[in-house]
Order: C-alpha cells, then structure tokens, then sequence
C-alpha cells in the first residue's frame, strides 16, 4: 500500500484510539512505578473522544483528520500529556496544504515537524526518558523509509520497530522530567509511560495499513 485516503486515515486513527483505550490498565501500571499514575487514565480519557468524536466526523482532508484528532485530545485529556500528545498531531499539519491522500513521505513530514515543536515545547530530548526516546527514532524511521522508497506498509512498521526499541531504551536510563527523575537510579529497570504510548501508537498505525493491504 503506497498511500490511505481521508476516510482511511479516519479509519485509522479510530483504530489507534481504541488500541490506546484498551491499554489504560497497562500503561497506568507503568506510570503507578514512578509517575503520578494518571498516564493510563488520561491517555484513555482523551482517546476515548477523539473515537467518539470520529464516529461522526467526515474530514475534507487528511490534514483535517489530524488537527480533529489533536484538537480533540487538548480538550479533553488535560494536564502536560494532553498539551504534548495534542501537539504531536496539530502542529505538524500547520500551514500545510490540505491533500486527499497521505503517502509515507506525507506521514514523514508532518510528524518530523511535530517531533520539533514537541521538543520545542517540552525541552527533553532522546535520553531524558520521556515520550521523546520513543517518538524520535520513529519519525527518522519515517523519514529515512520515505527517502529509501519503502511503501506505506513497510515504512510504518519500520517506525513502530523504532519507537518499540526508543521504549526499551527508557529502562536503561535515568529521568530529567516528571515526577520519575527523582526516582534516581530507581527508575532504571522501569520503562516511560509516554513511551509507550507512542509505541502503541505507531504499532496500531501500522496494523491498520497492514490490515487495508489485505
């Protein structure tokens, strides 16, 4: 599969909405270790409307699919993870042209421009154990599948790989943010629950291409 129309991109991130949903209990489990706990519950919360919302969205474009969705989880999720969480979906299709169709290069693209205004945002980079040690090694995986002509199926599920590992990586270090940094040394052994958010995110992205391939 080389690209996903409007109403598949819809499709799709209902499909990412109910995968977070279903992972509330796994990812509170995670933040109750050295977070506020509220990850999970959050994360559910905000999905729980952008499924519901989409249920009777019709998109004019892709773009507008993203900025529903980001939109959606700002007002609705609350606290930091809403704001960065809602950041990683709008901020990448400001001032784009709106399209039909999305490619790899287009899913590139925009979350490339998103990782940088997330970082802007939140100031932690890969290896300060946030959400970033997940996002940023999927959006290169993105970027570089795009510039090595890998179709949509297999660039997406390059990116999932990435952040999977990005995640791994979260229990080798120490935390710079959130109540996890003054854990110390204790936080290592224990993985980041915006990490993992983000894996499961791009692990549901790319389940759903696979899925419409078939």
């Amino acid at each position: 599969m080389n690209e996903l129309n409007k109403e598949q991109l819809k499709e799709m991130m209902k499909s990412v909405a109910k995968r977070i949903v279903e992972a509330e209990p796994y990812l509170t489990e995670i933040d109750l270790k050295i977070g506020d706990g509220d990850h999970g519950t959050g994360m559910k919360r905000g999905f729980l409307a952008v499924e519901r919302m989409l249920e009777t969205f019709y998109p004019r474009s892709c773009e507008e699919v993203f900025q529903a969705v980001g939109t959606c989880l700002l007002d609705t999720m609350g606290g930091a993870s809403g704001v960065l969480f809602g950041t990683v979906f709008i901020s990448g299709i400001v001032k784009r042209e709106e399209r039909d169709t999305f490619s790899l290069k287009d899913f590139a693209e925009v979350f490339f421009t998103s990782l940088a205004s997330l970082k802007k945002r939140g100031k932690a980079k890969v290896g300060d154990k946030t959400m970033v040690d997940a996002l940023e090694p999927a959006v290169l995986a993105l970027k570089e599948g795009s510039e090595d002509g890998l179709d949509l199926t297999e660039g997406l599920q390059k990116a999932a790989e990435a952040a999977k590992k990005g995640m791994e990586y979260t229990k080798t270090i120490k935390a710079r943010f959130g109540r996890a940094k003054y854990f110390g040394e204790k936080a290592i052994g224990l993985q980041d629950a915006g990490a993992t958010s983000v894996y499961i995110i791009f692990q549901a992205m790319a389940d759903f291409v696979k899925g419409e391939e078939q």
